[in-house]
């Protein structure tokens, strides 16, 4: 039986269960709420918090998500007292002196982490896109911002509580300042709509898309995983993992994520049968077996005399959004009125917001996904900077921003939409927009962009964007064209090769049958040189 209470004007929930006493504390503030600039700052605070408890005899620990933040800790009763005071009193107090020595704690776990791609492309390099982001904010957060964070964000007003035992533990304290109730974020998005697909890396294929949430939505995902299992790994042999997740989202609607891992000879087989897959689900052929099978896995889970207290966390959570969750019995209802229709409904909504992730070098055109666009969709007018090892490169920095135009378009961050530039003592800025576009803007590119020129940016972004860079010991790559666009500008050279080979051949075939003057072999050599010279060109372009 789930009940709710209140200690010291955070609201709680909990629910019997039997064994050790575990409970959590939850702040609705996550990474989401942070900028590419100040990127960091709440991981920051988690870390911090939990510095006073050292190496405990029991479980504790922290997680900062996207939107709501974590500590959590199983033990007896006086020491789950004992641990959510302590986490109050350090986020009332932070010990701001270690701050440096968290930084390098956190850069070292980042170094652990892989840079994702699927939230960036949706979301941009803001709100929900900033956990595929490095934290780079964390280098130059200072005391003053990092305590400042933590007295708006880490309050009572701003938290709640699970307890999961046989009874709430007396003497439970949250000694937390007043504050505010923060809404979720928004989740502004910069991608045009699906389906759509980028290509990057190697070694499988993922996807997001979004959905309404609801039981529908999470049997669906189940259902699409099976289906990607006995497809991918069962009959085909060509991924290992097949997994898909479904997250609930504060606003209404579900995110649905998906991965398939596979060996670079097989990714193209991946590909295909994901997109295979989907497609099969989007006409309706949904096998009923798997929707009953799904259905009854997710309602066993719901028996039990754990399962209330196993779904603690997610009713905290929903506290905080203002919204209940059902009780097993109502859920448990919706589940048994599920059929294969409302399976097919969602898995239409999904095709239709799909996002995928195609290997390096793979596209899903061919299937009706739109490529999300390389370019942006305009440049700004100013002053032009050439490229100092590239004719066809150039800069132009005016009053609005900055573009950097290449063979295949221009690349364009406005000053007012700079999310965080980065900024090297040798001149080189880089500046990274809201929809996650950067342009390098480096004395050692492009000719003539001066100390005046890069003071007049740090003009117009300010230093609340700018995030100070060590000195590098190597020059910022050259820009270049993407591949694509290299093959399309040597597509003209091998053309023009290809007309001087043909009448070379043909001028050499008549010469062997009736042999001509010196001269006549003089001129088919120079037609050879000339086509032999275009392709080596033309080579050269596809490879740069």
């Amino acid at each position: 039986m789930l009940s709710t209470f209140e200690v010291d004007g955070v609201p709680a929930v909990t629910a019997k269960r039997s064994g050790p006493l575990t409970a959590g504390l939850v702040f609705r503030v996550g990474q989401a709420d942070e900028t590419l600039a100040t990127a960091g700052v709440t991981h920051l605070v988690e870390h911090l918090a939990l510095h006073r408890f050292g190496v405990g005899e029991h479980h504790f620990g922290g997680a900062t998500g996207a939107d709501h933040t974590f500590f959590e800790t199983t033990g007896s009763e006086a020491e789950v007292v004992a641990f959510l005071a302590g986490v109050c009193a350090s986020l009332n107090d932070l010990p701001l002196d270690r701050l440096e020595t968290e930084k390098s704690i956190l850069r070292t776990e980042e170094s652990r982490r892989g840079a994702g791609q699927l939230a960036r492309h949706r979301y941009g390099a803001q709100g929900y896109g900033l956990p595929d982001f490095p934290e780079l904010g964390v280098p130059r957060l200072g005391p003053a911002e990092v305590g400042g964070w933590a007295r708006t964000w880490f309050t009572r007003d701003n938290a709640a509580l699970w307890v999961a035992g046989e009874r709430v533990p007396a003497g439970l304290r949250l000694p937390l300042p007043a504050g505010v109730r923060r809404p979720v974020p928004p989740r502004p998005v910069v991608l045009g709509s699906g389906p759509a697909y980028f290509s990057h890396g190697v070694g499988g294929v993922a996807f997001s898309t979004v959905v309404r949430r609801g039981p529908a939505a999470q049997v669906f995902a189940k259902v699409l995983e099976r289906e990607l299992f006995r497809a991918l790994r069962q009959e085909g042999g060509y991924s290992y993992e097949v997994t898909t997740s479904y997250r609930d989202r504060g606003d209404g609607l579900a995110e649905i994520v998906g991965l398939a891992d596979a060996l670079p000879d097989k990714d193209a087989a991946v590909l295909g049968g994901v997109v295979d897959v989907l497609a099969q689900f989007k006409v309706g052929r949904i096998d009923a077996r798997d929707v009953e099978s799904v259905r009854a896995q997710a309602e066993s889970a719901l028996y039990g005399a754990d399962a209330v207290a196993a779904r603690l966390p997610a009713h905290a959570v929903a506290l905080l959004s203002g919204v209940s969750l059902p009780n097993p019995e109502d859920r448990i209802a919706e589940l048994r009125a599920l059929g294969v229709a409302d399976v097919h409904a969602v898995a239409v909504e999904a095709c239709g917001a799909m996002l995928l992730q195609a290997p390096h070098g793979r596209s899903a055109d061919w299937a009706g996904y739109t490529a999300v666009p390389a370019c942006s969709p305009a440049a700004v007018t100013g002053t032009r900077f050439a490229a100092r090892d590239r004719a066809d490169c150039h800069l132009v920095v005016g009053a609005e921003g900055c573009s950097l135009h290449t063979p295949e378009g221009a690349s364009t961050v406005r000053f007012a939409d700079c999310v965080a530039m980065l900024a090297w003592p040798d001149g080189g800025r880089r500046l990274i927009g809201a929809d996650a576009r950067a342009v390098q803007v480096d004395p050692t590119l492009f000719t003539g962009v001066t100390p005046v020129v890069t003071a007049a940016i740090d003009a117009a972004i300010g230093p609340h964007r700018t995030l100070p860079q060590p000195a590098r010991a190597t020059p910022a790559p050259a820009p270049r064209p993407s591949a694509t666009a290299g093959k399309r500008a040597s597509r003209p050279l091998f053309v023009v090769a290809a007309v001087f080979g043909v009448i070379a051949l043909l001028a050499t075939a008549g010469m062997a049958m009736e042999p001509p003057e010196a001269g006549g072999w003089v001129g088919a050599g120079f037609l050879w040189l000339l086509a032999g010279l275009f392709v080596f060109t033309g080579v050269r372009r596809r490879r740069m």
